[in-house]
């Protein structure tokens, strides 16, 4: 499936580092490398399923900077506007966690090529001619002032050319905690220009500053409905709820608000899990897939939903899954399709 409006996603790309299967550093000698990165996972999910899709941003020009360009591209996405510059990669180490024991993240992103580059030093303009949304999150901005200039002038550069924009919250205390910031207000700045919000009752109390009583739907709709008072341009507003039976059994169900309703799935069981990073991205995908194709509340939830749980058997950060293996998704069949 093709548009001649290409989804643009803005943001870094990185390289993930981890100990082979469940192991702890510590007891390694080796590590895996994976590319990722919020945004660009969402691409990467976007254009295996066929959508035409330009990633906006920056790596080093070095080895480390084109592996990230050459997986970006082997999934289809068009990296012209992605910049290459001296400079560093940004990294992420992570152990993958097993029975009771959860899985862990250290980021080493600091004074990356990316997170040191001005707004001027990345063509927001052009990539954005006919484009039919952006695509960016709040990992950007949680890179320190920097990325918070880039993050607004990302968000400005759609205003100015009419382009709606998606917003992943993706809060990363992290990341926020490392430098003196206000997740609060610079998140509610950007949130303001969204259209499409991917974020649960919990990142929308970080932003209001409100707690909601509620319990289950009724405290998602609640949320919701606040949001959407606080923020007149917003229009969709799409989450996930997750339940940990193990680390490799889990049960999600999916849920997408409007302003005039709303729709949210069964919770499925999601089983043998391979690899869990990047599943909220994929969710992401699988809305903003729908949501191209002007779907209603529940074919974005439900599609969102299947996404993510694919991702679930998939190694790496990226969800390349295609079309064919999206449409013959059911939540109960595993078997071998011949």
């Amino acid at each position: 499936m093709s548009s001649a409006a290409p989804v643009v996603c803005f943001g870094e790309p990185l390289l993930r580092l981890s100990p082979p299967g469940a192991r702890l550093t510590v007891q390694t000698d080796t590590l895996d490398l994976a590319v990722g990165g919020a945004e660009a996972n969402v691409a990467a999910a976007l254009a295996s399923l066929g959508r035409p899709v330009r990633f906006v941003g920056l790596v080093p020009d070095n080895p480390l900077g084109r592996k990230a360009r050459s997986a970006l591209a082997a999934a289809g996405v068009d990296v012209s506007h992605l910049r290459s510059t001296p400079g560093r990669m940004g990294l992420y180490f992570l152990e993958a966690g097993a029975g009771a024991r959860p899985s862990s993240i250290v980021y080493d992103r600091a004074d990356s090529a990316f997170a040191k580059a001005l707004p001027a030093d990345i063509d927001l303009l052009s990539p954005l001619e006919g484009a039919r949304v952006l695509h960016i999150s709040g990992i950007t901005p949680a890179l320190g002032p920097g990325g918070c200039a880039l993050a607004c002038a990302a968000a400005g550069a759609a205003r100015d050319a009419g382009v709606p924009i998606c917003f992943d919250g993706n809060y990363r205390a992290q990341l926020w905690d490392s430098w003196d910031s206000d997740p609060q207000r610079i998140l509610s700045e950007l949130v303001a220009q969204a259209t499409i919000f991917i974020g649960n009752h919990r990142d929308i109390s970080l932003l209001l500053g409100t707690r909601f009583s509620g319990d289950g739907p009724d405290r998602r709709r609640e949320a919701a409905e606040a949001a959407f008072a606080a923020f007149p341009k917003l229009e969709i507003i799409a989450s996930t709820a997750r339940h940990l039976v193990t680390s490799a059994h889990h049960r999600i169900s999916a849920r997408v608000d409007l302003r005039d309703g709303a729709h949210q799935t069964d919770e499925i069981d999601v089983t043998d899990i391979v690899d869990r990073i990047g599943t909220g991205d994929a969710f992401a995908a699988g809305v903003l897939d729908r949501w191209l194709d002007g779907g209603d509340a529940r074919a974005m939830a439900e599609t969102g939903l299947a996404l993510a749980a694919l991702k679930h058997s998939i190694a790496g950060d990226m969800c390349l899954v295609g079309r064919a293996d999206l449409d013959a998704f059911s939540a109960g069949g595993g078997d071998v399709r011949r």
